[in-house]
């Protein structure tokens, strides 16, 4: 097994591209959505609401708590693609560049990080999703096919220890790991 991209099963037929480089020297591999998709802006949630009341220590109630957790939960853009690689290699999913900067877009962790244990795992095809979340005033339409993150493959290292301790088998998708 070397590298690459594989179409999941539920998007066979959707006319999907796999991600590509898009100029001779890019390190990362476009990935574009595999659906349409809107993401809305967090203003216009009741965001500014919760803001208001942590910044006066006013108390609100729970439910107003559970509001607010929703509006900063990112979207999840489906791309319909799966990776394979190495079993000391991982792939990073970065934000696009343009993507703060003219979107207002941005992923919530920094980089989204796929190991090679999420390919066609027991409990998972391996499906990439990216996290996005929307800082720009207006609601953003993201259409089936556009640029939204890219992908880069890197070897990974290990410590001296890590022979030594317990490993767990991945069985799931997004999350499987852990909390």
């Amino acid at each position: 097994m070397n590298r690459g991209f594989e179409i999941v099963s539920k998007y066979a037929d959707a006319n999907l591209a796999l991600p590509y480089r898009t100029t001779k020297n890019a390190a990362g591999y476009d990935f574009e959505s595999a659906e349409d998709v809107i993401i809305p802006s967090i203003w216009k949630l009741n965001f500014l609401k919760i803001l208001w009341a942590i910044r006066h220590q006013k108390n609100f109630g729970e439910s107003d708590l559970e509001k607010a957790r929703k509006v900063l939960k990112p979207f999840l853009i489906p791309t319909g693609i799966k990776a394979y690689m190495n079993s000391d290699e991982v792939l990073i999913i970065a934000n696009r560049s343009s993507n703060p900067l003219k979107r207002g877009l941005v992923i919530p962790n920094g980089i989204g990080v796929i190991d090679a244990d999420y390919y066609n795992n027991s409990g998972n095809e391996g499906e990439i999703f990216v996290q996005i979340l929307n800082f720009g005033l207006s609601d953003v339409k993201i259409g089936k096919g556009d640029r939204i993150a890219q992908g880069i493959f890197m070897p990974y290292l290990l410590t001296d220890q890590d022979r030594s301790q317990q490993k767990q088998t991945r069985n799931g998708g997004f999350g499987s790991s852990g909390r």
